[in-house]
């Protein structure tokens, strides 16, 4: 693996960590405080583990391409978004067939953080991808 490489996956995962934990306390915080009555399908450190998983693996896939020299990446990034958002299907659908009666807090609560990785990852990715000559 190069340098270039392990410079990337460092930074992200630094700044992933960071965000994680930032969003997990302040989501917390929120269902505390507005949300004591609401009770959840999904406990919400499920959720972010499930983000952070995927958005790390979505992020090392595309960044080795990128460090074995292939600078064409849009169709693997592409094509890893739908696997991720496949994958968020996957883990919803206990909740989607289940006789819950109120789902959409926790369709709320996975969505919110989805796209704001998303976010973060098209970021990362976009921000390495410009510094190249």
């Amino acid at each position: 693996m190069t340098a270039d490489f392990q410079k990337r996956q460092l930074n992200f995962l630094l700044l992933i960590i960071v965000l994680s934990l930032v969003l997990y306390g302040i989501h917390s915080y929120l269902l505390s405080y507005f949300g004591t009555e609401l009770k959840l399908f999904f406990p919400v450190w499920q959720i972010y583990v499930f983000h952070f998983a995927v958005t790390t693996l979505l992020y090392t896939i595309v960044n080795y391409k990128f460090s074995t020299g292939k600078t064409d990446i849009f169709i693997l990034f592409m094509g890893s978004t739908f696997v991720k958002m496949f994958l968020a299907i996957l883990f919803l659908l206990p909740i989607i067939l289940s006789d819950f009666e109120k789902k959409q807090p926790d369709i709320f609560n996975f969505f919110i953080p989805y796209f704001i990785y998303l976010a973060f990852e098209v970021y990362t990715i976009t921000r390495f991808l410009q510094k190249t000559p």
